[in-house]
């Protein structure tokens, strides 16, 4: 299946700065979205400031903590300690619960999210309490894989661009905002090549 972002892969190939780095890397990996979307954002907000290998445990142990089934109705049901004991900070499940509560009510209506345009999906997921911008934009990129996605406030993308552009130090999240704004539409691509940068480019200086 090709990626979403072939074109954005393309189009990189032609900026004098992203393209060694998009050679070397190839084109975006992009799985399909696993599981609903509330199931999605749960996972967001396990995985929030967690490296991977942390984040996906405790993940793990919280589906299997819901039976298997990581529903608004499963999340309500269960019990709150045996959550906290698969790893949940109280301000992660609070955030878990208020999403399903949300959700359950219809506050938060994840149904239909793919037709907004990107800030009204982040206006929308930010009603939930522990859901921010960041969040809201993992989920535009990687559940919605909407195209034009800029993250400045990810230190992993403001370090992955310093190293392409030979920079000695990241841009603040301020600055970051209209340099890449000769990558429209496609900087949701940037933003993962960015990411990329930081695993496989090393820093100046």
């Amino acid at each position: 299946m090709p990626s979403p972002w072939t074109d954005g892969h393309a189009f990189l190939l032609q900026d004098r700065h992203f393209a060694p780095l998009v050679k070397r890397v190839g084109p975006p990996d992009l799985r399909a979205p696993r599981g609903s979307v509330f199931a999605s954002l749960t996972a967001a907000i396990v995985y929030q400031q967690l490296a991977g290998k942390a984040a996906l445990t405790i993940h793990g142990r919280v589906v299997e903590a819901l039976g298997g089934r990581v529903t608004p109705q499963a999340v309500l049901a269960a019990d709150r300690e045996t959550l906290r004991g698969a790893g949940l900070s109280r301000n992660k499940l609070a955030a878990i619960l208020d999403l399903a509560e949300k959700a359950t009510a219809g506050t938060v209506k994840l149904r239909g999210l793919s037709r907004l345009p990107d800030d009204a999906v982040v206006a929308h997921l930010t009603r939930v309490r522990g859901i921010g911008r960041w969040t809201s934009e993992m989920f535009l990129m990687f559940n919605l894989h909407r195209p034009d996605v800029w993250p400045v406030g990810d230190l992993g993308v403001r370090s992955g661009w310093a190293r392409i552009h030979g920079l000695g130090e990241p841009l603040d999240a301020k600055a970051m905002e209209e340099v890449a704004d000769h990558l429209r539409p496609w900087r949701s691509a940037a933003a993962w090549y960015c990411w990329r940068a930081v695993e496989v480019l090393t820093p100046r200086g």
